[in-house]
């Protein structure tokens, strides 16, 4: 059995596949701080037999939570002479460009712990200046006097040759065993210096806190009986095990939302859909993604913490190009200081929750103004629902406020949210010269399906998709998954000036690296498959963009290629092409799966059933413009395939609805999913 489960703000979801190819599905409430707890509660929650379980899989937010609640540890860290500052300095490209008062991310580390050392490489990674062993020694004896818990080491040039970090990483670890140490080099070979070493230094931050939870989950589950094989989910997409996720925890930075975007791709493949917008609505945010020809973007350029206002904190590591949104369920409702209503980023959260929970919360939240006007019912609610609570605490906060009747005030509050993630579906594709109509929206998490019929109608889009397990559907995305792993280096050659033989070469040590990782988890070279790209742009260009580029022996032919399709691409990306100037390489990128078996998913019984047969109730549901309509209310798990209706309905399941509005209609597709055509000719 395969069982995989994701950690969100409100909820930890399970989805488990047995040997028939049965799937399964739970939730309960995620429990901070000991999340490891909330996994042990959902897999009892569940039923499951934990000695079946065979692979365990495993989305953790411990890393974003760690970073964005700065409760990682002490960190040193030790660069090369001249470059003590370069944290502090950064980049000067600042958001809030008139904002005279505007002050720079404060780095990670403090001044004090910031130390340096003599040794330098030129950018061809000759050595200049040897390594001062002895300053290295130093250092380590003055950290251990700040009582320091890691320590990061970032060199100028060791993207090109580690070896003077090698050097440091080793008698580190001799002189001070119990320390967490991460060199540059292990976890990015491209070059930024500025993003490079910040990216060592939060890897060093939250080396303790991730190996520490890593560890308590570990353990559980073994003193749970659950002896399986276990790996967790990264921030590209992929999977790694529990031993190499200690090692490098900042991969793992976006480790639960990623898996829905893989699994919408994985589905649309089923499906014959290439061309997707993935689309999940949680209890905290709400998160898109777009899926260009079956292929799930991924960028190294990624920062926490940024905004129109800060600059944030880069990363240079492989993560899903996701845009992601403080709006979500458990979203609150507040007055802003001109009188306007907005809804979000603030979230009740698990606890309280929102004030239909019953739990202590009083502030409304999208969740309750979704059971005020009827798309949700309040029997489906694992709590003793008070409707005339929930009422009065949407009449004080905003029915008052704008003198409006308490369902015209929860519509309100509905309609913020959705502008909300409009505005973030439109980030990914019409910002990015994607025409939405040419895709289909896959709609997930708890809120995904309630909002997703109408926000593709206003988007444009023609279709929407509503998954088998929605509301779960980011751990099913888990169980999709292959282990990953992305090499990356710098390799900066006119495209006119390589040589065939050097860049095979610098592919072939790429792959090399693969194996021998792969081969340590046990895995065979027939499970081991390539993707290559390439990073480009023209000369004197500082952009760049990802083209993906033949495997195999390059030949001069196969420069041809590849530069045929960076002008492609570049036209696509930017509207405009060059083909009279000369183009470079930046990086290569090489991406090795390691092929696993994954589950077969079974088609729906055609039982025959009408599909008025799985109407539960009809109730009035309060849609815009139209005020209360009588609406049909359907079970999901009594829908058989082939089944079809017109909107407006709603199709209830376990932990989610979906509300398709006047004029759409929906049919039910072999394997379980909601096909919702939005009305949009």
């Amino acid at each position: 059995m395969r069982v995989a489960t994701d950690i969100g703000g409100t909820f930890t979801d399970l989805v488990y596949v047995d040997e028939q190819g049965d799937i399964g599905v739970a939730k309960s409430p995620t429990t901070p701080p000991n999340f490891e707890q909330g996994v042990l509660d959902v897999i009892e929650v569940s039923g499951i037999e934990k000695e079946a379980i065979h692979t365990f899989i495993h989305g953790s937010t411990v890393v974003i939570n760690t970073l964005t609640e700065r409760k990682g540890v002490k960190t040193g860290l030790i660069t090369t002479k001249g470059f003590r500052d370069v944290l502090e300095i950064a980049r000067g490209n600042r958001p809030d460009l008139f904002n005279i008062r505007y002050d720079k991310p404060e780095p990670f580390v403090p001044r004090h712990l910031r130390m340096e050392v003599e040794e330098r490489l030129n950018h061809l990674g000759e050595v200049v200046t040897p390594l001062q062993i002895e300053q290295v020694k130093g250092l380590v004896a003055h950290f251990q006097q700040e009582d320091v818990k890691a320590i990061a080491v970032a060199y100028l040039h060791a993207y090109v040759n580690p070896a003077h970090e090698q050097q440091t990483v080793a008698l580190i670890k001799e002189l001070w065993p119990d320390v967490f140490v991460t060199a540059s080099h292990e976890v990015t070979k491209e070059w930024r210096e500025y993003e490079r070493t910040n990216t060592a230094v939060l890897n060093s931050y939250v080396k303790p806190t991730a190996a520490s939870y890593i560890d308590k989950l570990q353990g559980k589950l073994k003193a749970n009986q659950v002896n399986s094989f276990n790996f967790i989910m990264q921030s590209n997409g992929g999977t790694t095990t529990f031993e190499q996720a200690k090692e490098t925890p900042i991969n793992m930075v976006e480790s639960g939302p990623v898996a829905g975007v893989y699994g919408a791709a994985v589905l649309g493949e089923l499906i014959g859909e290439t061309n997707l917008i993935a689309f999940d609505i949680g209890g905290t945010t709400a998160k898109c993604s777009l899926i260009d020809k079956g292929e799930v973007k991924v960028s190294t350029d990624y920062y926490i913490e940024r905004s129109e206002r800060s600059a944030g904190y880069p990363m240079k590591v492989p993560v899903v190009d996701i845009i992601e949104i403080g709006n979500g369920g458990g979203s609150i409702a507040w007055i802003d200081d001109a009188g306007s209503l907005k809804v979000g980023p603030q979230s009740a959260g698990a606890l309280p929750g929102p004030v239909a929970y019953g739990l202590g919360g009083t502030a409304p939240t999208t969740t309750d103004a979704n059971l005020i006007v009827g798309r949700l019912a309040a029997r489906n609610f694992g709590y003793n629902v008070d409707l005339e609570k929930v009422k009065a605490a949407i009449k004080e906060t905003v029915a008052d406020h704008f003198e409006l009747s308490v369902e015209e005030a929860a519509l309100g509050m509905i309609r913020i949210a959705d502008s909300n993630m409009l505005n973030a579906l439109k980030l990914v594709s019409v910002r990015k010269g994607y025409d939405p109509r040419d895709f289909t929206l896959v709609a997930f998490g708890g809120g995904g399906p309630m909002h997703a019929p109408i926000l593709a109608k206003e988007l444009g889009v023609k279709k929407v998709v509503v998954p088998t397990a929605s509301a779960v559907f980011s751990a099913w995305g888990m169980l999709m998954t292959d282990l990953r792993r992305d090499y990356i280096q710098t390799y900066i050659k006119r495209l006119e000036q390589v040589d065939p033989a050097e860049i095979n070469q610098a592919w072939s040590s790429l792959e090399d690296d693969a194996w021998q990782q792969y081969e340590k988890d046990g895995l065979s070279r027939e499970a081991v498959v390539f993707a290559r790209f390439a990073d480009m742009r023209y000369v004197g260009q500082e952009h760049t963009v990802k083209v993906q580029v033949p495997n195999g022996e390059w030949t001069k032919e196969s420069f041809t290629e590849v530069v045929n399709r960076f002008h492609q691409l570049h036209e696509k990306t930017f509207t405009y092409k060059l083909e009279q100037t000369e183009t470079e390489i930046v990086s290569l990128h090489l991406t090795a799966f390691g092929k696993v078996k994954k589950p077969t998913l079974k088609q729906l019984e055609q039982t025959g059933i009408a599909a008025n047969e799985a109407i539960i109730e009809e109730r009035d549901v309060y849609f815009q413009g139209a005020g209360w309509v009588k609406t049909k209310v359907y079970d999901r798990n009594k829908l058989a395939a082939g089944a079809t209706f017109m909107g407006p309905a709603i199709v209830e399941e376990r932990s989610s609805s979906t509300v398709m509005h006047p004029g759409q209609s929906l049919v039910v597709d072999e394997y379980g999913n909601l096909i919702i055509h939005t009305g949009v000719n």
